[in-house]
């Protein structure tokens, strides 16, 4: 269709369109109104090209609308192009009609505008991204020139040469399940509380208490696997609190976890097992049940229950990030068929 002289404006909140075209039917006129689901800009701008006109429509606030019209039901014209559609899973998951109606009564009760309530979160999050960036760079990139320069004999001091920074970025970690619990972020809670347990359980009960687990090469191959995850992550959600995506990034970000998440909980996994001898050897954490009973429970029966929570704990991770990959990615499969 050849289009010629396009009216387009918003008034009301409504877009109107009305042109006249050649099309296979010869020259008509096509009109259309979209009454939007929230405030737009009343100034559309629109690119006329012989076989299409392009229409931008601004939000007045940025924010993830539960859908594109006020109608629930979607004009039977109206068709997404999944080639530069976002779903809201950029930032991490789609987004829940309950989450919606919170932020809006939050942004009715705040005396604040909207757009600083908005640059506020953003600008957090990406300084608590940035940080925990350099921290797990440092470490990868430090663990990476000792092996090179050292060899296998690196494996042994890692712990020594490498424990504060990261019970640094695991102590900050809390961070990140508390903003998922309190809604700062659309992350579900149970995957980031398995994870910031079974890693903080393995740095601070099993490497920390147990000066023996700490000259251990496992615990190189813990922290290195830990931090090559990590590179990928936080510079992700960085770019996604400034609207960037860089595709490499991106795809790298929902990718690596596939080897890397295993091999975590395997190295993990081999930490535990060659704890258990040294716990029961030195009988930390173990006890004794009172009189009548009188039985002595050894810390290294929790480690077992553990393993399996662990392996658990890999199986929701796992199911949750696929989950993730396959909404990013499976719509453009779909495309393509």
């Amino acid at each position: 269709m050849e289009n010629q002289n396009p009216a387009i404006s918003i008034t009301e909140n409504v877009l109107h369109f009305k042109a006249q075209g050649h099309g296979a039917k010869g020259d008509n006129v096509y009109e259309f109104h979209l009454e939007f689901l929230d405030l737009v800009k009343p100034e559309p701008v629109y690119k006329l090209t012989q076989r299409q006109v392009n229409i931008t429509v601004q939000k007045k606030v940025n924010q993830w609308w539960e859908r594109l019209t006020k109608q629930e039901k979607r004009p039977l014209f109206l068709a997404p192009d999944f080639d530069r559609w976002l779903d809201e899973s950029d930032a991490e998951m789609e987004l829940r009609a309950k989450e919606e109606e919170r932020l809006n009564k939050l942004r009715i009760e705040s005396q604040g505008s909207p757009e600083t309530l908005i640059s506020l979160k953003k600008g957090y999050l990406f300084m608590y991204n940035l940080v925990q960036f350099l921290g797990f760079s440092w470490m990868f990139v430090n663990m990476t020139v000792r092996f090179f320069i050292l060899g296998k004999e690196s494996f042994y001091d890692t712990f020594h040469t490498m424990a504060d920074m990261m019970y640094f970025c695991q102590m900050l970690a809390v961070v990140e399940t508390i903003n998922a619990a309190i809604g700062v972020t659309k992350s579900p809670v149970i995957p980031s509380v398995l994870q910031l347990f079974g890693r903080n359980f393995i740095l601070f009960i099993i490497f920390g208490t147990m000066e023996e687990m700490q000259n251990k090469a496992v615990v190189f191959f813990v922290f290195y696997i830990w931090s090559t995850i990590e590179i990928f992550r936080y510079p992700f959600y960085m770019l996604s609190c400034i609207d960037m995506d860089w595709k490499v990034l991106t795809w790298l970000r929902y990718t690596v976890w596939i080897p890397l998440y295993p091999l975590g909980c395997l190295a993990e996994a081999v930490s535990v097992i060659q704890s258990i001898p040294v716990f029961n050897e030195t009988g930390r954490f173990s006890f004794t049940l009172p009189y009548p009973v009188k039985i002595k429970v050894r810390f290294s029966f929790f480690l077992q229950v553990y393993l399996i929570i662990l392996f658990l704990g890999l199986y929701i991770n796992f199911r949750h990030l696929y989950k993730q990959r396959r909404r990013r990615y499976g719509q453009r499969k779909k495309k393509t068929h």
